[in-house]
């Protein structure tokens, strides 16, 4: 048992430096060719956090897993948004961009609670899951969200320098192959040590997934958004999250569900539930105490919430 441990972690690396290559060499790529700093951060950059849950969910879904390609990313945005927005807000109170208020964060909601209608289609068809035509709506309603980033880049000015490095283009093309590299192998791993373990100890592909492998691909957004806290760029701490959650949803679920598709689980429906209670509990947060701003009590209150959220996983699996 501890070889598919020490293979997990390994995996989990692989797939952290393997996003971190892929963002470093494409933003640099991009910068050659004069793409503005704020296009980078909102496609390059996001894709890349998600590019581990991305690997991830392909390979567990043509493996035949489900269980891990919904607990992954029900998972990963459960830990994004209770344990990372948390962590980022006890460190510095994040204030919050009007238009996230009033557009990302309701969007954000959305997603969940269309992919609880979608999963749910017992109620239509006799069956749970997720088939080809759901993935077609959800990489659909990605396209409407990409199109909505790009118009918000024509009225928002070009501040912030994410890349200060400059690479030959051996170097570029060498980071991107060996970020995607990384990510692919890492992948491999993880899912089939996740479900060796499953196995092994009797746990359920479902807590697995939801808990060690989300919590593994989420590293990325972690990392990003616990460093912007610390250099006060609350834009780049909260938006990271939010649209990582989306990205999860709409394009990785998408993705999944066209390369093979998913039976659902009835009881990923609590989770989704928490996911849907912790969104309009951030909505929510940004006019109670500070306006637009999640301040480090409501910080708290997520961080604890996700605590007795894991620890009812826990319960019911002993």
């Amino acid at each position: 048992m501890t070889l598919p441990i020490i293979l997990l972690i390994v995996g989990l690396l692989l797939l952290v430096k393997g996003a971190d290559w892929l963002v470093d060499g494409a933003s640099v790529l991009a910068k050659k060719y004069q793409v503005s700093d704020l296009a980078i951060g909102l496609t390059i950059v996001a894709f890349g956090t998600s590019a581990p849950e991305l690997v991830v969910n392909s390979v567990a879904s043509m493996g035949g897993y489900p269980d891990i390609v919904f607990g992954n990313v029900i998972g990963s945005n459960n830990f994004n948004l209770f344990i990372i927005l948390g962590i980022a807000g006890l460190i510095a109170p994040l204030t919050v961009q009007s238009s996230s208020v009033w557009k990302e964060i309701p969007f954000s909601f959305l997603a969940a609670l269309i992919l609880l209608f979608l999963a749910n289609n017992y109620f239509i068809s006799g069956t749970s899951g997720l088939s080809a035509v759901d993935g077609i709506i959800l990489l659909t309603l990605f396209g409407a969200f990409l199109y909505y980033v790009f118009t918000q880049l024509k009225s928002e000015p070009v501040s912030s320098e994410i890349v200060k490095k400059d690479y030959s283009n051996l170097k570029i093309w060498t980071f991107i192959v060996a970020g995607l590299a990384g990510l692919v192998l890492g992948g491999k791993l993880v899912v089939d040590n996740a479900v060796a373990m499953a196995q092994s100890f009797g746990v359920s592909e479902k807590i697995i997934g939801l808990t060690i492998v989300a919590a593994g691909t989420s590293l990325p957004e972690l990392a990003t958004s616990v460093v912007a806290s610390m250099k006060k760029n609350n834009d780049i701490a909260i938006g990271n999250i939010i649209g990582s959650n989306i990205f999860n949803i709409f394009l990785i679920l998408g993705v999944s569900s066209l390369i093979s598709p998913l039976d659902y689980a009835l009881a990923f429906n609590t989770d989704l539930y928490i996911l849907g209670a912790g969104t309009i509990f951030l909505f929510v947060a940004m006019f109670t105490g500070k306006r637009k701003k999640l301040d480090r009590w409501e910080a708290a209150i997520l961080l604890i919430s996700y605590l007795a959220y894991t620890a009812y996983l826990v319960s019911g699996e002993i």
